[in-house]
């Protein structure tokens, strides 16, 4: 796919701001692991040639424990390097929760690629620091997400092959612009880049009214959650899927 994202109808979603969220961890259990990377990036709301005003916004935190080998692998920050030049994880997961708390108030969409992980690492971050989680500063459930992971398995429901960040960008023809992605910053831009491109794609995304985008994703993540399930449980696997989105039941 080499087209370009056809731009957005002016009253789409899609057409105004948006905030793109990733982080870099030292595991892969979204409640007990740690912050050890972050990065937001602001896209303004789409101008007349098709363009975005961008701001990227990145941390480096000490999270406080040992960063497995395994996770610095992924990601390229050692606890070395953490402890020298990253900032008390609390400082960063309270400026982290204050832009998505200000964002998610606005009516901005948030973008995260898989945004189970990252959602459900900084609310129990947040609790395990004793910080109010971004539910909290809200008064109110999480929202607006917008989820690239979760509307591709929904629109493209039988398409065959994995579906990590770098499989959509290869799909839908995102250059991530580096030599590889799990910088927290590269996959952002790489998600924001995904979801226009998808909206070209599958234009009838961005006619969801912005107030349904959350029970849109929640319902399609549902769908697929426990039809994946269905399929463990054929394998003779344990059905261990959640079927909450963003976050897990056991966060509610």
């Amino acid at each position: 796919m080499s087209k370009q994202p056809q731009a957005p109808r002016p009253d789409s979603w899609l057409a105004g701001p948006l905030l793109g969220f990733d982080t870099e961890t030292t595991g892969i259990s979204p409640t007990r692991d740690r912050l050890v990377t972050a990065a937001l990036v602001a896209r303004g709301p789409l101008r007349p040639d098709g363009s975005r005003e961008q701001t990227v916004t990145t941390w480096l935190a000490d999270p406080g424990v040992e960063i497995p080998a395994s996770a610095s692998a992924v990601h390229g920050i050692s606890t070395e390097r953490a402890r020298a030049e990253g900032r008390p994880v609390g400082e960063v997961l309270e400026e982290v929760a204050a832009a998505l708390s200000r964002a998610m108030a606005a009516g901005t969409p948030v973008v995260a690629y898989n945004s189970a992980y990252d959602l459900t690492l900084l609310e129990s971050e947040l609790t395990r620091h004793g910080l109010p989680t971004v539910r909290e500063r809200l008064g109110r459930e999480l929202g607006p997400v917008v989820d690239p992971l979760v509307i591709d398995r929904k629109v493209d429901r039988y398409r065959g092959g994995k579906r990590r960040l770098t499989d959509l960008c290869a799909f839908y023809g995102v250059d991530p612009q580096a030599a590889g992605l799990h910088t927290a910053e590269v996959d952002v831009v790489a998600t924001l880049d995904v979801l226009e491109a998808m909206a070209y794609a599958h234009p009838e995304i961005t006619r969801i009214p912005r107030e349904r985008l959350m029970t849109w994703q929640a319902a399609a993540h549902r769908d697929w959650a426990v039809s994946f399930n269905d399929f463990l449980r054929r394998r003779g696997r344990t059905p261990d899927v959640e079927l909450a989105w963003p976050l897990p039941e056991a966060l509610s």
